[in-house]
């Protein structure tokens, strides 16, 4: 019997053609359905969950702040943030409110595996019940006149205000999930300088970074610049400056890495260009030019602190 083969079909050229087609077709068909199905399986990048509140004690007093963990097992580095304290009113801070204000740095820090633990000091924000806001204080003292008033300062920033700020770090390193041998400050303006302050009162500390510390009041004080660079003097952390071109001053940046040059101590300074139009900009450089800054200030705490 004979085989019985299977017939061959010629397909002509226009044929060929319109197959191609068909399966191009098909085969971007099956390309979006399949991108449809993982958008619909892979959620986008949510923000941060809301902070938990933490309650700080310092002395008598119930302070308050924003805290946020990174996702997932710890335990993680972590981050003091001091603000600043230069606005009109005690809710408010570098031209937005303390929790935005917090909302806006808190994400950055996240996502490159730090903990973020930010401290409203008394008399602002959630801490404006525990003490009268520090401007209403030096208002009242400049009434008696300028030198009342630099006297009052050096008094608050050397006294309760750091007294503060270290409640804020006796908090963290005792917080779970926390590592307290992995442990940066960060400052904005007048926090800033509290940042510097601290280190000469923990050891533990790993790195300080200073964003326009002592701005516009570095001129103003012969006895604040000694007593910061008396302590930065003596701190064991990593000490990073940050300015931008257009703040009210970067001498104190300089002054402040000069010292710890002579004194073999690696500091690192970054004046950054020109940000806005306005001095205020310039200031406000850690809120407006957090792509700026960001590369460079994660890996100095990356360097000094996470590894």
């Amino acid at each position: 019997m004979a085989e019985t083969r299977p017939s061959l079909v010629s397909l002509s050229p226009c044929s060929e053609s319109s197959l191609r087609m068909k399966t191009i077709i098909v085969l971007a068909m099956a390309l979006q359905l399949s991108s449809v199905a993982l958008a619909q399986t892979v959620p986008p990048s949510a923000p941060p969950a809301a902070p938990q509140i933490a309650d700080v004690r310092s002395g008598e007093l119930h302070l308050k702040g924003y805290f946020w963990k990174p996702a997932g097992p710890g335990p993680f580095p972590a981050i003091l943030f001091n603000h600043g304290s230069g606005a009109d009113d005690p809710q408010h801070t570098a031209g937005r409110t303390m929790a935005e204000a917090a909302a806006d740095l808190a994400p950055v820090f996240l996502k490159h595996g730090y903990a973020f633990f930010y401290l409203c000091r008394r008399g602002q924000g959630l801490s404006a019940d525990q003490g009268p806001f520090m401007q209403d204080l030096l208002k009242q003292a400049e009434a008696k006149g300028a030198d009342a008033r630099k006297q009052l300062h050096y008094q608050l920033i050397t006294g309760s205000q750091l007294d503060d700020a270290l409640a804020g770090l006796t908090f963290l390193k005792a917080a779970p999930d926390v590592d307290p041998k992995r442990i940066a400050i960060v400052g904005h303006s007048f926090g800033g300088m509290l940042t510097l302050l601290s280190g000469d009162h923990d050891s533990t500390i790993r790195a300080e970074v200073a964003f326009a510390a002592g701005a516009n009041s570095w001129r103003a004080s012969q006895e604040l610049r000694n007593r910061i660079l008396a302590a930065v003097g003596k701190t064991a952390a990593r000490v990073m400056l940050v300015y931008a071109a257009n703040d009210y001053d970067t001498t104190p940046g300089k002054d402040i890495s000069a010292e710890l040059d002579r004194l073999h101590k690696s500091p690192l300074l970054k004046i950054y260009p020109v940000i806005g139009k306005t001095s205020d900009d310039g200031h406000s450089l850690l809120y407006l030019g957090i792509s700026e800054w960001e590369p460079d200030v994660f890996q100095f705490l990356d360097d000094n602190v996470k590894h």
